[in-house]
């Protein structure tokens, strides 16, 4: 048992860090403390957002995608950190934002990598939830040490305040958040935080996310004294609860069995069958590639959009992408079937995925 235990810990570690992506980072952003909202343009050329101030790569009547990384052990004295160039995390040659920039989108990234970056993932875990988790609010320099954060607020705060502050004037007609492995949960809890502030008139209402997309995503086991006692999936699951209550899309990829594996991480059952739910199967790779197999939901998400949405064996339905029709995506989280992958899981693209339905 605790062989099998310490092999599921190391291959999370290997998955869910050193992404050695194109984009180039001044040292500054490692070491400094640096978080917080970029937008990208192609070719992964970014600037990083900054109110009250214009930017190349964002116009505030755009429809806006925005993506949040996961757990990144070890990215601060690498000096990396995640973008859309993935041809090193086993995706395809070329940019999968490209295809949201061509048509139209604003893309955008918001960083929590010194945050993020523990030997423990629940340690990072933590500090999505709680300011005064085991490692409260600290963060990694380049050099490998830590430094405390002079703020009390968690993750999930300060990234949705850079993103307030950034987007305050927006008016495009869609706003859809995406994340990957511990990622989602952020996507769940700052799209929470923009209900709540929505609702209470403290911001506009565009900044309702329609959509949101989980990316092969993780939580740990067992209660945390930081939540009291509960699981961060079950507090999951209550947000999920709150977002679909506002009409809110919410769509989930699997592509690995890492994230649900039962030593290390919680399958979150209750809060996959309330959403539209689409098992990947990467069988381009080699079986025992997890790391590269749990970073497919990222890349394989970003990229179907610029392809149709995926047929449905024996159906006239459209499957789940991030190309398809918000109201398709709706009709799936009610559906009692899960989408698994029939044909197209020996390739890399979507062009040709075509998936068939399964009981959740």
């Amino acid at each position: 048992m605790k062989k099998i235990t310490l092999l599921c810990v190391l291959l999370l570690s290997t998955t869910f860090s050193n992404s050695v992506l194109a984009a180039y980072w001044p040292d500054r952003v490692f070491n400094n403390l640096d978080y917080g909202l970029y937008w990208f343009g192609t070719g992964d050329n970014y600037q990083k957002a900054t109110p009250g101030h214009s930017n190349a790569y964002y116009n505030k009547y755009k429809k806006t995608v925005i993506f949040i990384h996961g757990w990144q052990q070890n990215s601060s004295v690498n000096k990396t950190r995640e973008a859309f160039d993935v041809a090193r995390q086993g995706g395809p040659n070329q940019n999968v934002a490209e295809g949201w920039l061509n048509a139209g989108y604003n893309v955008g990234i918001l960083y929590w990598n010194q945050f993020a970056d523990e030997k423990e993932v629940k340690d990072a875990e933590a500090k999505i939830w709680s300011g005064n988790g085991p490692r409260q609010m600290r963060w990694r320099r380049a050099d490998g040490s830590y430094a405390n954060a002079s703020t009390t607020n968690n993750v999930t705060q300060l990234l949705a305040n850079s993103l307030k502050a950034n987007m305050s004037d927006f008016q495009g007609a869609e706003l859809r958040i995406t994340g990957h492995s511990l990622g989602n949960q952020l996507a769940l809890t700052i799209s929470d935080t923009l209900r709540a502030d929505v609702q209470a008139n403290r911001i506009t209402n565009k900044l309702l996310p329609k959509r949101v997309a989980l990316l092969d995503p993780f939580y740990s086991n067992g209660g945390k004294s930081y939540l009291g006692n509960d699981w961060t999936g079950e507090r999951a699951r209550g947000i999920a609860d709150r977002l679909i209550s506002k009409g809110i899309a919410i769509e989930a990829y699997r592509s690995s069995p890492v994230t649900s594996t039962a030593f290390v991480g919680d399958a979150n059952n209750g809060l996959i069958n309330k959403v539209a739910f689409v098992e990947l199967k990467p069988w381009f790779l080699p079986a025992w590639d997890l790391g590269k197999k749990h970073s497919v939901a990222k890349w394989h998400y970003f990229w179907s959009f610029s392809f149709v949405p995926p047929s449905i064996r024996d159906s006239n339905s459209d499957g789940a992408s991030a190309s398809t029709n918000i109201n398709r995506i709706k009709q799936l989280m009610t559906s009692s079937n899960k989408l698994v992958h029939h044909h197209g899981a020996w390739t890399r693209s979507p062009a040709d995925d075509q998936f068939k339905y399964v009981a959740k």
